[in-house]
């Protein structure tokens, strides 16, 4: 009902979350932070120029956006969430983290598949103040946010 993916839309984040790697997506297998039955996390390939190394959460499962995703999937988000915050807190050193998550074009929805961002925040970032524009990032500027997250993510288990 509340869906805007075009009928020949070819999901990026579906290909992330099948660990395949093609040119619908920017993503590859070294960005992936966290994986578990039915969520996948990953570095994301666009930044904001003060808050490098941000995560995407996704359902493994397509659902366009909160209006389709079953509520199934609400404690193991929240939890993946404050899972990689913490893991940002250990890693990164950042001041504070902030999470969003966007709906439909109005919404500043861009990919058609429910994602939900976690940013590390640092004082006096403007992540919101849109100052600066995104960028996209190449596979070797992530990697070392990648596995300094992957290593804070996994101290978290133990």
């Amino acid at each position: 009902m509340y869906n805007h993916a075009p009928s020949d839309y070819r999901c990026p984040f579906c290909s992330v979350a099948a660990g395949q790697e093609n040119k619908f997506t920017y993503t590859v297998a070294s960005d992936i932070v966290l994986r578990t039955s039915d969520l996948v996390g990953f570095i994301s390939s666009h930044w904001w120029p003060r808050n490098p190394g941000h995560v995407i959460l996704i359902p493994r499962d397509h659902y366009e956006n909160i209006y389709d995703l079953p509520e199934k999937y609400g404690a193991e988000l929240l939890s993946a969430s404050r899972r990689i915050a913490l893991a940002m807190k250990a890693a990164y050193s950042c001041d504070g983290i902030s999470t969003r998550q966007h709906n439909e074009p109005a919404g500043m929805q861009d990919v058609w598949h429910f994602h939900q961002h976690v940013f590390p925040r640092y004082s006096g970032d403007e992540l919101y103040a849109r100052t600066a524009e995104r960028f996209r990032t190449t596979p070797s500027q992530r990697l070392p946010y990648a596995q300094k997250l992957r290593a804070a993510v996994a101290e978290l288990r133990q």
